[in-house]
């Protein structure tokens, strides 16, 4: 017998983000479309009276239901919960405290609420990650605030998401002079192994190929450039092989990248945030995804920031949002049909023993290796 879970649509939990900058422009752009209402049921943590001031200052037609509680949400209606009373300056463009703090108070009512069973997605609108800053927020982003309120002692893996291409980061947001000390084998190791498993879980692909990059220019040229790939990620890679992990590299980022070889794989680790992030949006068309792997909550955002400089223009894009619900419904999806038969499994009644032969070692396809290695051109 199919539960009431399972007879409704998919309780989107959508937080407002910075009150200064993009977040209310997307939301609503991307719900002008009754397809959306088909789809989800979108519950907005916000604000009514900013949610208002928004729309008429865009001259945007978007009709909102004002709720207090999830339990009141109404399917085929954008639903906007009002996470707290104060009122709240808008001042378009203008990083200011009192738009942290509404984007704080909305976060914490959301995750209150996932706690108590409320929602199943959460997508969460940028944030300024200066002003938000406060006793009860002192994190370097969302990802690692949302790990410790509701990781248990799982650990986040960001991943960035599109058609084509999933990065994942091996340090995320980190000073660029802390990355090479962070880089251990212990944390490739971690890292990898969570991207594996929500490579399997979260996208259903059965045997997933990880191509890991190299921390220095040119994989380190044998060690003339730095040491942390004979060293650290080399032994690495080689160890998730003992795992069953298909994991191979590393490799340069330029031309791993510049020659395409990222499509022959299923996930890229990457060591560090640029590495990984630059290349993704420069080969991204706008339609990019952050995902947060490895907790129990599924969370995704649009892949850009508050957007200051277009804030109350009416010009911004709208399809990374929209793109951001569309992967957390699913992997929401995709999480109930990997875990269902997981939940009575059979007992083993035989030793199982892997195959090596079974895992066939990456080689760069032709129309790539007839190409300069990226060391003698430069």
């Amino acid at each position: 017998m199919e539960t009431k879970m399972e007879n409704r649509k998919i309780r989107v939990a959508i937080t407002h983000g910075d009150t200064n900058g993009i977040g209310y422009e997307v939301i609503f752009k991307t719900f002008s479309d009754p397809a959306m209402l088909e789809l989800c049921t979108p519950i907005v943590y916000g604000s009514p009276k900013v949610a208002a001031y928004h729309r008429n200052a865009l001259g945007i037609q978007a009709n909102f239901t004002i709720i207090n509680h999830v339990e009141e949400a109404h399917e085929g209606k954008l639903n906007l919960l009002a996470a707290f009373d104060d009122e709240v300056k808008v001042e378009m463009g203008q990083p200011s405290k009192e738009a942290g703090e509404a984007a704080l108070k909305a976060l914490e009512r959301a995750i209150t609420d996932y706690k108590n069973g409320l929602y199943d997605v959460l997508v969460t609108a940028p944030i300024n990650k200066n002003n938000i800053q406060s006793a009860q927020f002192h994190f370097a982003g969302h990802t690692e605030y949302i790990e410790s309120c509701l990781g248990d002692g799982a650990k986040a893996l960001m991943i960035l998401l599109d058609e084509r291409l999933r990065v994942a980061l091996v340090t995320a947001h980190l000073p660029v002079k802390d990355i090479a000390q962070t880089i251990t084998k212990e944390r490739i190791l971690e890292k990898a192994a969570i991207f594996h498993k929500s490579l399997k879980r979260d996208f259903r692909i059965a045997n997933p190929r990880i191509a890991v990059l190299s921390l220095n220019p040119h994989a380190g040229d044998a060690g003339v450039i730095g040491k942390e790939e004979e060293e650290i990620i080399v032994p690495a890679i080689n160890e998730l092989a003992e795992q069953g992990i298909q994991a191979f590299g590393p490799f340069a980022a330029d031309g791993f990248f510049g020659h395409g070889t990222y499509e022959s794989f299923d996930g890229v680790l990457a060591m560090y945030h640029d590495q990984g992030l630059a290349p993704f949006k420069a080969i991204d068309l706008g339609n990019g995804v952050n995902f947060t792997a490895g907790l129990p909550i599924v969370r995704t955002s649009p892949d850009h920031g508050t957007a200051y400089e277009i804030a109350g223009k009416g010009t911004a894009d709208e399809n990374s949002f929209r793109h951001a619900i569309y992967q957390a419904i699913d992997i929401f999806r995709y999480r109930i049909e990997y875990d269902k038969p997981m939940e009575h499994p059979l007992p083993k009644l035989y030793h199982e023993r892997r195959d090596e032969s079974e895992k066939v070692r990456f080689s760069i396809p032709k129309s790539k290796s007839d190409k300069k290695p990226e060391s003698e051109n430069e």
